[in-house]
């Protein structure tokens, strides 16, 4: 196995707020990972270091190889995938479908004066069709439903065929329908054995597609639990997380979460 990111002893602070304190977490080519937590705990913090678009305050973070603080990020970044709201916000409106996926050739948003080979073009064109979105690729961006536009955002992820794929709550406003066709498209990549070292973010165990590996669980900016898939999503964990007393099923790979009844 090969580490492809590692935290230790990492923790940032903002202002008098700590987001993060103490996290210390190996990740190897053939984990994929979901990361659960309430709001604030400090998951897209986390998910943003490890995009090489936040540095620590305190704490070591190994990237690829690459040990952040000491690496141009902008040579960086294009061997990473992601998927988030903060950087869905920067694709503009009036972009083609087609050109806010190349564009993540160059890791930007925004098409200028960037050249695109009939290669780019291609494998920009081949991501839309397994998503399913072909046929949406010169509407322009702004146009999209919230559940097309999180079709576009993964394709778009993994233009540049990258070592590793971060996800920001990919399933995040859309409708069970909607849902449920994502979990399928990522359960694919997820049990692909080419496919890139996944890192996902949400805040429900049932939008965890099949194939997942380990967990991470935070809450109020520290790690309540980390490891194997199975071993990490138990009541006990989920409870100590969310604050609220849990039970947990799991069926056919898919997981459940509901309060407690007495």
């Amino acid at each position: 196995m090969t580490e492809v990111l590692s935290f230790s002893g990492v923790s940032l602070r903002r202002g008098d707020k700590l987001l993060l304190e103490s996290v210390d977490l190996t990740v190897f080519d053939t984990d994929r990972w979901v990361i659960l937590g309430p709001n604030g705990a400090g998951k897209t913090t986390l998910l943003e270091i490890a995009a090489g678009r936040m540095h620590p305050t305190a704490g070591e973070v190994n990237i690829l190889g690459e040990r952040l603080g000491s690496v141009d990020v902008f040579e960086l970044r294009p061997r990473i995938g992601l998927a988030s709201a903060s950087l869905a916000a920067r694709i503009p409106p009036h972009e083609t479908v087609r050109d806010a996926v190349v564009t993540a050739s160059y890791a930007v948003t925004g098409r200028w004066n960037e050249n695109y080979d009939d290669v780019d073009e291609s494998r920009a064109a081949d991501l839309l069709a397994a998503f399913g979105v072909a046929e949406l690729s010169e509407r322009t961006y702004g146009t999209l439903s919230d559940g097309e536009k999180k079709r576009v955002q993964i394709a778009r992820s993994l233009m540049t065929d990258p070592e590793l794929l971060l996800l920001d709550e990919p399933a995040a406003g859309l409708d069970l329908g909607g849902r449920e066709e994502l979990i399928a498209a990522l359960a694919e990549i997820m049990q692909d054995k080419f496919a890139p070292v996944v890192f996902m973010v949400t805040h429900h165990v049932e939008e965890i597609p099949p194939g997942i590996t380990h967990a991470l669980l935070l809450r109020d900016a520290q790690i309540v639990a980390a490891g194997a898939v199975n071993d990490v999503l138990t009541a006990e964990n989920l409870t100590a997380t969310f604050g609220v007393e849990l039970t947990v099923s799991q069926e056919e790979g898919r997981f459940t979460a509901r309060a407690k009844v007495n």
